[in-house]
C-alpha cells in the first residue's frame, strides 16, 4: 500500500501575503552557502504566499539582549516559488545581527519582519539583454533576479560576472553553473581575488577591470547593468563603466548601504517639502526621555535636525524603508512620507518614523 501524501497538497492555495498586514515568518530550514555564509528559509505564518519583486528586501525586527533590532537583508529567494522566502546571510565579524542569526536562528523560530520592499529589480525597466555585476553578498539580489528570469523567461540573455575573494567564498557557486548549463542564454563567470586554498581554480584570478569585462562580456555596453556589492567595489564599477563610454543611463545598482548610513550622519538640506502651509516654518521636538530639545529648520525630518544639533539616534536607512528610527509620537503632528518601514497599524497607534518625518506641529517623542 502506497504511503498517503499529505493532504496539504491539495488544500486551496493560501492567500497572498499583505506587506504592513502580514508580519510573522517561520524558519523552515537553515543551510550553509559557504564557510561564512548561510541561507534561511521561511514561511508565512498563517500560510500566506509571497508576491514581490526579484531583488527587493525584507526587514527582520529581532529581539537582541532585551534591545529590539532592525536589519533590512534583500530576498535571494525567487516570486515564480510563492511558498517560501530566504535571506542568505554573510556572518560579519562584530556584526549583532548577521551573528546572531548564525548562532540562533533555527527551524522553527518566529521572526516579526516588514516588506517585501526596495526599488532594485530588473522589473523596473524594459526588458533587454543583462550584464550583472556583484560581489561578495551583494550576490543576492542578483541571484533572485536570475532565478526569477531562469524560471520564466523563453529567451535569456543574461551575463553574470561575480566577484570574490578566493573560490571558497563563491555564494551560489554551483546553482550559478547548473543554471547555466541548463538555459543557453545564461552566462556566468566568477573572479576571484586569490585561488587559495584551490589551487586548481581555472577561472580568472585578480579584480573585475576593463580587460576582464571586454574579455568576458564583449557587448557589455548594450546591456543594461545591475550591479550590487561593497561601496568601494560599486564605484569602481561606475568609473570603469564611465571610462569605457558606456551610457549609465543603463546602469542600476542597490542603493541601500545600511551598515555605512548607519554610520553616517543624515545630510538633508533644509526645504519645505511638506504639502502644507504650516511648513512655512520649522518646530521645536523635545524628547520625554532622553531630556533633549531640538528645533528643526522648515521642512526639516526630526532625524536631519536630531544629528545636526548633536543627538544621535538609531537610523540605518534615512529613507523611511527600514524602520530602525520608529519611535511613539506623545504629542503633535508630522507630515511622513516613508518607503514601507512601519505598518499602518503602528501608524494609527501614534508611531512615526523620524527619518522621514517633518513636523507640521511643535512634537513630543517617547524617546
Amino acid at each position: 500500500m502506497n504511503a498517503p501524501i499529505h493532504s496539504a497538497i491539495f488544500t486551496e492555495p493560501a492567500p497572498y501575503w499583505q506587506p504592513g498586514v502580514d508580519d510573522t515568518l517561520e524558519c523552515v530550514a537553515v543551510h550553509d552557502e559557504t564557510h561564512d555564509v548561510r541561507t534561511f528559509t521561511f514561511r508565512a505564518v498563517p500560510a500566506r504566499r509571497f508576491a514581490y519583486l526579484p531583488g527587493q528586501f525584507i526587514t527582520l525586527e529581532l529581539e537582541i539582549d532585551g534591545e529590539t533590532v532592525n536589519r533590512c537583508y534583500t530576498l535571494s529567494s525567487t516570486p515564480t516559488r510563492p511558498d517560501t522566502v530566504t535571506i542568505t546571510v554573510k556572518r560579519v565579524p562584530g556584526g549583532q545581527v548577521s551573528n546572531w542569526l548564525h548562532d540562533n536562528m533555527k527551524p522553527g523560530q518566529h521572526v516579526s519582519v516588514l516588506g517585501p520592499s526596495g526599488e532594485f529589480s530588473y522589473a523596473s525597466a524594459p526588458v533587454r539583454p543583462y550584464l550583472f555585476l556583484s560581489a561578495g553578498s551583494g550576490i543576492t539580489p542578483l541571484m533572485s533576479m536570475s532565478r526569477a528570469l531562469a524560471d520564466l523567461g523563453p529567451q535569456l540573455d543574461i551575463a553574470f560576472v561575480h566577484s570574490a575573494r578566493t573560490p571558497a567564498d563563491l555564494i551560489f557557486r554551483h546553482e550559478l553553473v547548473q543554471i547555466a548549463r541548463m538555459r543557453p542564454g545564461f552566462r556566468q563567470a566568477a573572479i576571484v581575488q586569490s585561488r587559495h586554498p584551490e589551487p586548481e581554480w581555472h577561472g580568472l584570478e585578480g579584480f573585475l577591470d576593463l580587460a576582464a569585462l571586454e574579455r568576458l562580456v564583449p557587448d557589455f555596453r548594450q546591456r543594461a547593468v545591475y550591479c550590487c556589492g561593497p561601496a568601494p567595489y560599486m564605484s569602481a564599477v561606475r568609473k570603469l563603466l564611465t571610462d569605457a563610454g558606456y551610457d549609465m543611463a543603463l546602469y542600476h545598482e542597490e542603493s541601500f548601504n545600511f551598515a555605512e548610513l548607519a554610520a553616517s550622519p543624515v545630510v538633508e538640506e533644509a526645504g519645505c517639502q511638506a504639502e502644507t502651509a504650516e511648513c512655512e516654518g520649522g518646530f521645536e521636538v523635545r524628547f520625554a526621555k532622553l531630556g533633549d530639545v531640538i528645533t528643526t529648520a522648515p521642512g526639516q525630518t526630526v532625524l536631519a535636525a536630531a544629528q545636526q544639533q548633536g543627538l544621535r539616534l538609531p537610523s540605518s536607512c534615512s529613507q523611511g524603508v527600514c524602520g530602525t528610527c520608529k519611535t511613539k509620537l506623545l504629542e503633535g503632528k508630522v507630515d511622513m512620507k516613508h518607503g514601507g518601514g512601519i505598518r499602518q497599524r503602528e501608524i494609527d497607534q501614534g508611531w512615526i518614523l523620524p527619518c522621514c518625518s517633518i513636523p507640521l506641529t511643535p512634537l513630543v517623542l517617547d524617546r
